[in-house]
């Protein structure tokens, strides 16, 4: 009976560290990729807070921290990531109804949508590079939202879905 859990344990840790490829967050890394860069997405669209490059930047770098062992370096990393902030939109999505015919109608819903344009090389294999934009959006309701008071949390929720994204394009292979 020991020699069965000593054997079973030995194979579970076996399939854990094997080759050191797979780990829990889904990333599926080559051993011989060690290093990540991550160069500044500068802000290039015409809209919405000031520090956004900074949000996002940072964002993607602590993303990859904390869910790789890669060893952040400022520039050629074996991944490699570049590109800029394209675009911020406020677009009307539902309207709403003022109730009184000596009112004019409002748009109820609005959606803010990012789009983030990234370049992402992978020295080691190239069959993983892309040049990609990523977008996602947050609607919300003006009439019980107060924009000015809430945008940088709906811009970090934007940008932690769009860096899932990225992760998942590079190195989940999803």
């Amino acid at each position: 009976m020991k020699s069965i859990v000593f054997n079973s344990s030995s194979l579970f840790f076996l399939l854990l560290t094997n080759c050191g490829i797979y780990s829990f967050t889904g990333a599926s890394i080559s051993p011989d990729v060690k290093t990540i860069s991550i160069q500044t997405f500068f802000n290039n669209a015409q809209l919405g807070p000031a520090n956004m490059s900074i949000l996002f930047t940072e964002g993607l770098k602590d993303y990859f921290q904390q869910n790789t062992s890669l060893t952040m370096v400022d520039n050629e990393g074996h991944l490699q990531f570049d590109g800029y902030i394209d675009n911020y939109t406020l677009t009307p999505v539902g309207s709403g109804s003022s109730g009184r015919s000596d009112q004019i109608d409002y748009a109820q819903l609005t959606r803010i949508t990012i789009v983030v344009y990234a370049t992402y090389i992978n020295v080691i294999d190239d069959t993983f590079n892309y040049e990609k934009k990523f977008s996602f959006f947050k609607d919300f309701d003006q009439e019980e939202v107060d924009l000015s008071s809430l945008e940088e949390e709906f811009v970090q929720e934007i940008f932690d879905q769009i860096i899932i994204d990225m992760f998942n394009e590079s190195v989940a292979n999803w």
